[in-house]
């Protein structure tokens, strides 16, 4: 392997050292503000692992193995374009004759590409090619493109490139042989690093981009008649909105319409309205740079320079929008998107007369007269009285016209064009990203140069290959692009004075492009990564290699995914969760394969372990783009309509900003890794919450919210979810609702998989893109539904017109009409003697100690922690069979009882106005607004309410001073066993008496949540009256958790298993139990053999803690969790231990309350505490 230790050098930025390996060892600065891989590209250089991706328990490298399975050397390689769009959601593929592009049998996807459908092939020479494209439609279908097959005729080799149109099937493809480039993708098109004397004729990134009108050559003025007709409609529009489409009606020249945009983005101080004002303005600025929105001469004389000046303002404001300590992730992720569109500011384009050479040009006596005439008027006088992107446009038309026939023209007057070519490409910022890193030169010091230059030489050798898929070059041009990517930002994260000059601040432009660049070609980069990484195998012989115990083939798939996260991380998303995400894969990564962890299998282990990590990335990727469906679709469609933009420019342009960023191809990686992990655990993307079988028609929504789902016909419905939080009410949106199909990872035992179990609905979760397109399929269809631990199946049915859901344990549609055999899910109706509560006799000082209460006066769940308080002194003296202990702590509390609320409104004067508002509270409406009308008024009598100052001296008195509490409810209508109720009511963490303001707000706030629009119907659906449920407050001992978990003592999945099942997650426990997204800690134990298996590994990004020295404010500190270094991640002989420990606490409950417990607790040190117990719904 070639030594790159010639390219070593020390730097404050970053030191690259070599050790007898060909990558390079990263040791990195320390800011605030950046995100580095000292650690991870350290480990990634001293793995004992070679950093090749292997398809074969051999150790060659991809190209190795490809070179021998070609060995003829007749290859072409073909750059295919289809110059055609589609909807947002499709997607365009092609069929042929060549085994390469699946024989007919399989289609083949192409790379989407804002100038059309792209994909690189290389093929056996020398052969016809017949292929056609085909449209692939959202629900899978596909649309063939009309016609005979396309026949392509390829020679024996080389490389070329051909344009396809829709449904032209005749036309001629010509393959003249060409130099290779970099287009793939639509990026760096073209780019190259050999800078010589001689002025390389390179096109602008411009050029690729223009939607506009084409250039023409004019004679004489005629530019004011080559004007097109626009419309404008301000209709409905206000703020920031209005003033740029007003501002574009009025402003025809480029000039204008900068300083117009920077008037918005300067004028809008409030920060809804400045996220707005920059994402119209990075969309109006990119619909300029790619003429769909021309500009035109307004008669008036603005030389470049002042759009220079304009530009340097724009940039100011963007560098101190983003380096504000408030500044949002949104903010950021859109400046970035501003800054490719605004002109350079360099002293030379600042000075009053710039750009002077086509003046020069235009008045040689070596051209012919017509000649001079068209660049004088298309080019001289456009560009120094009103310059626009479509000056450079005709400039490049020029330069092709007058190349075109070698020595037509004098020499010297086609070099200078071509340096003038040059110059206005570097007006524009329209530059290669190799002429871009060349500018900057300058202002780099001698390490920050040798960086620059090891990542050119890197690329070199990769562009020189001649390979796309040399994984080597490949990898190690990724690591020098990280390399000098983190040395340009560590710069640029210094700062901009306020008294910087206009020079720093021009060379600080062309270090934030050349920054934003590196993120661009990195995308190509991992693009040509996954065609190799599909070339020889992908994912099947990925899981192959697990198989057979080689799993070095991975170590490049997730060196280039590490690199990749932190390339995100370096743009500013989520920079904790990209570092955390990173150390976790050099940790797996480095971890030996083994064949028991524990007493557990050691692939299984490997590939949950990585798996959790897997999807923790593509999460990442997921909210990236949630983030962009979420900030552009609308404002654009607004934008678009209102400036007569083309609507498919308007529908596709979000999806382009997604494809188009490196983010796609990380998503693209995660998923070739995902299923490889998945073939290895045998498993088909399913997860099962409730199991069951059931049949409805098939409807798909984002989220499950009563009131909001689509009217159906009264029959059973089983719902395809893209998204839930875990506190959702499933019977309540709809009683309808048969199953549930959820697109996301959830916890089993979640509030939301609880009530699920409860309701009796089957409850799964996929996470395979390939089988939730299958899904998608059969959205408004009637389908059967069948999950079990084992397996999951989704088939056509017949329709059942029956109005009850046809599932494994029947659910009855009404819910007041209850058999009795029944008894396990009977809803709790309003002469149930399990609503009975007293709140005549408050005792003395407002509370009730833990020990002392019982459920008529403090509800079940305080009367279920005070049984915990005398079962944890027996617990103890218990062990299990092998002799694992049973014994647990509870933390100490006190009960503010039944009546104490409506006492608070008696003394406050709110009586009448809480009943009259109860009273509507029975039938409002969910519709209309009604119902959270109501809801909302109830919150503002309780925000009125004070605790009596009694009850709080009495709490104080009741805990060691400055000790932290936490405010729990404990309602009349929650923790019984046909009602859990489970995560329906508040609970406020990290409170003082000490501070009786924000404690009686807590207090207020739990009694508050009664009422809250999913408590009430949560209630309807049970059949309760509004008027019988009444809140007590559980105050107890805030504890300071290293982990939290809940225990359900017959397993959900598998009831006649035997096992406990426990999910954990770090931290305190409202992760957990709120639906998070993520996965938790999952562990089963059997109850009398104590054997202990593994069946998650948690991937939640945050944990929740309790600041012990901030303020007792009711508010958590939110950590980023790297489970590299947590022990139940890494250490099975923990993970053992606790599980079994758990299992013992969890039997012990279970037998002392005489039936299934859900169990909710936490490990604080070496002991196990029990905040919480209740029936388990079965």
């Amino acid at each position: 392997m070639e030594s790159i230790g010639s390219h070593c050098y020390g730097s404050p930025f970053t030191s690259i050292i070599t050790r007898n390996s060909s990558l390079p060892r990263l040791l990195h600065f320390t800011s605030p503000r950046v995100f580095h891989l000292r650690h991870q590209l350290e480990r990634l250089r001293n793995s004992r692992r070679r950093l090749t991706c292997i398809a074969s328990s051999s150790s060659s490298t991809i190209e190795e193995q490809r070179k021998n399975k070609d060995g003829s050397g007749t290859k072409v390689k073909l750059n295919v374009r289809l110059n055609h769009q589609v909807t947002f959601g499709e997607h365009v593929g092609m069929f042929g004759s060549a085994e390469e592009i699946g024989s007919w049998k399989k289609e083949s996807p192409l790379n989407w590409t804002e100038s059309g459908w792209v994909c690189e092939l290389e093929l056996n020479g020398g052969q016809a090619l017949e292929f056609k494209f085909v449209i692939v439609k959202t629900d899978g279908s596909l649309s063939w493109e009309s016609g005979d097959n396309r026949v392509l005729n390829l020679p024996k080799s080389g490389t070329f490139s051909v344009v396809c149109h829709w449904d032209t099937t005749r036309e001629a493809l010509d393959v003249p042989q060409e130099e290779v480039v970099n287009e793939l993708d639509g990026h760096e098109g073209n780019d190259s690093h050999d800078v010589g004397d001689e002025v390389q004729l390179q096109k602008s990134t411009l050029a690729g981009k223009w939607q506009g009108k084409d250039a023409s050559f004019m004679s004489s003025n005629e530019h004011g008649s080559r004007e097109v007709e626009r419309s404008w409609d301000t209709t409905g529009l206000e703020g920031s909105a209005l003033k740029m489409v007003e501002g574009d009606r009025n402003s025809r020249n480029w000039w204008r319409k900068l300083e117009m945009v920077r008037e918005v983005i300067v004028g809008s101080l409030e920060r809804e309205e400045r996220l707005k004002a920059l994402i119209y303005s990075a969309v109006y600025l990119k619909w300029i740079n790619t003429g769909q929105i021309p500009c035109f001469e307004d008669g008036g004389h603005h030389r470049p320079n002042r759009h220079a000046e304009i530009s340097r303002l724009i940039f100011r404001e963007l560098e101190n929008i983003c380096s504000k300590k408030d500044a949002t992730a949104e903010e950021v992720l859109v400046a970035r998107k501003i800054h490719p569109c605004l002109p350079s500011f360099k002293a030379e384009f600042t000075a009053s007369v710039p750009l002077t050479r086509i003046r020069d040009i235009a008045h040689r006596n070596d051209i012919p007269h017509d000649l001079k005439q068209e660049i004088k008027h298309t080019i001289q006088n456009k560009l120094h009285r009103n310059a626009g992107p479509e000056d450079l446009i005709a400039t490049e038309a020029m330069l092709e016209k007058i190349t075109e026939t070698p020595g037509k023209y004098s020499g010297d007057f086609v070099e200078q064009f071509k340096i003038f070519h040059n110059e206005l490409k570097d007006f524009f910022n329209a530059g290669s990203l190799t002429e871009q890193l060349d500018s900057m030169k300058i202002s780099m010091d001698e390490r920050a140069l040798s960086g620059l230059n090891l990542f050119f030489e890197c690329k070199e050798r990769l562009d020189s290959s001649g390979e796309s898929s040399n994984v080597l070059e490949l990898i190690k041009t990724m690591h020098s692009l990280a390399s000098l990517r983190e040395t340009i930002v560590k710069e640029l994260n210094s700062g901009l004075r306020n008294d910087a000059p206009d020079a720093a601040i021009a060379m600080r432009q062309k270090w934030r492009l050349c920054e934003i660049g590196l993120e661009d070609y990195f995308f190509v980069l991992l693009s040509r990564f996954l065609n190799a990484l599909e070339t020889m195998g992908g994912a099947v012989q990925l899981a192959k290699d697990v198989g057979s115990k080689n799993v070095s083939s991975w170590n490049d798939p997730l060196d280039a995914l590490v690199l990749g996260v932190h390339q995100v991380g370096l743009s500013g998303w989520k920079q904790e969760e990209c570092l955390a995400i990173g150390n976790e894969l050099l940790a797996w990564r480095e971890r030996d394969f083994l064949d028991k962890e524990g007493e557990e299998n050691g692939k299984t282990i490997w590939a949950m372990r990585l798996k959790a990590t897997l999807d923790r990335a593509r999460r990442l990727t997921a909210e990236y783009s949630d983030l962009l469906l979420q900030i552009f679709p609308p404002n654009v469609e607004i934008l678009g309509r209102a400036l007569g933009i083309p609507e498919n420019s308007v529908k596709t342009y979000t999806e382009a900003e997604i494809r188009a960023g490196i983010i796609f191809q990380i998503s693209k990686l995660c998923t070739v890794l995902l299923k490889a992990v998945r073939n290895t655990l045998e498993s088909e993307g399913w997860d099962v919450i409730v199991p069951g079988s059931t049949s409805g028609t098939l409807v798909q929504v984002d989220s499950i919210v009563p009131g909001s789902l689509p009217s159906t016909d009264g029959g059973p419905i089983i719902l395809l979810v893209n998204k839930a939080d875990g506190d959702e009410e499933v019977s309540a949106a709809n009683g309808n609702i048969a199953g549930v199909m959820l697109l996301q990872e959830l916890p089993h035992l979640s509030h939301l998989g609880v009530r699920a179990r409860q309701e009796k609905i089957v409850f799964v979760t996929c996470d395979d893109d390939e089988k939730v397109a299958d899904i998608r399929r059969l959205v408004g269809k009637y389908v059967s539904l069948e999950a079990s631990p084992s397996h999951v199946n989704l088939i056509l049915s017949t329709e059942d017109k029956s109005p009850t859901p046809k599932t494994s344990a029947t659910k009855k549609t009404d819910k007041k009409s209850v058999s009795v055999d029944d008894e396990d899910t009977k809803p709790v109706s309003s002469s149930s003697d399990s609503l009975s509560y007293s709140s005549k006799d408050i005792p003395s000082g407002g509370i009730i100690e833990l020990a002392d209460s019982d459920a008529s006066t403090s509800g079940s769940k305080a009367a279920a922690c005070g049984l915990l308080t005398s079962l944890a002194a027996a617990s103890t003296r218990v062990h299990s069979e092998h002799g694992v202990p049973a014994s647990f702590k509870v933390p100490t509390g006190v009960v503010i009882p039944f009546g104490s609320m409506e006492l608070a409104l008696k003394q406050s004067n709110s009586e009448e106005k809480f009943a009259s508002l109860l009273e509507k509270l029975e039938t409002g409406r969910p519709e209309d607004g009604e119902l959270n009308s109501i809801c909302d008024q109830i919150h503002e009598v309780m925000k009125s309410l004070q605790v009596p100052k009694e009850t709080i001296n009495s709490i104080s008195k009741a805990f060691p001073k400055d000790t932290r509490l936490i405010v729990r409810s404990s309602a009349n209508v929650e923790d019984l066993a046909g009602m859990s109720a489970a995560g329906l009511y508040e609970s406020i963490p990290n409170v003082s008496p000490s501070d009786p303001l924000v404690f009686s707000d807590s207090v207020c706030q739990v009694w508050a949540s009664l009422y809250t629009r999913r408590a009430v119907l949560s209630r309807r659906a049970a059949g309760v009256s509004q008027r019988e449920a009444s809140m007590a407050v559980l105050v107890q001992e805030m504890l300071s958790p290293d982990l939290s978990f809940v225990l359900h003592t017959v397993s959900p999945s598998d009831p006649k298993s035997n096992l406990v099942e426990a999910e954990i997650a770090p931290g305190l426990g409202e992760t957990l139990a709120s639906g998070t997204r993520g996965t938790p800690w999952r562990l089963a134990s059997g109850k009398l053999d104590g054997i202990v298996q593994t069946l998650a590994f948690a991937n939640f990004s945050e944990e929740l803690l309790v600041s012990g020295k901030g303020p007792a404010d009711g508010k958590y500190v939110r950590l980023t969790v790297d489970y590299s270094k947590k022990r139940l991640t890494v250490d099975s002989v923990f993970r053992q231990k606790l599980g079994q420990r758990l299992g013992s606490v969890g039997f012990f409950l279970e037998r002392n309350f005489g039936c299934a417990q859900d169990v909710e607790g936490c490990l604080v040190g070496e002991d196990v505490y029990i905040v919480q117990s209740r029936p388990q719904p079965l």
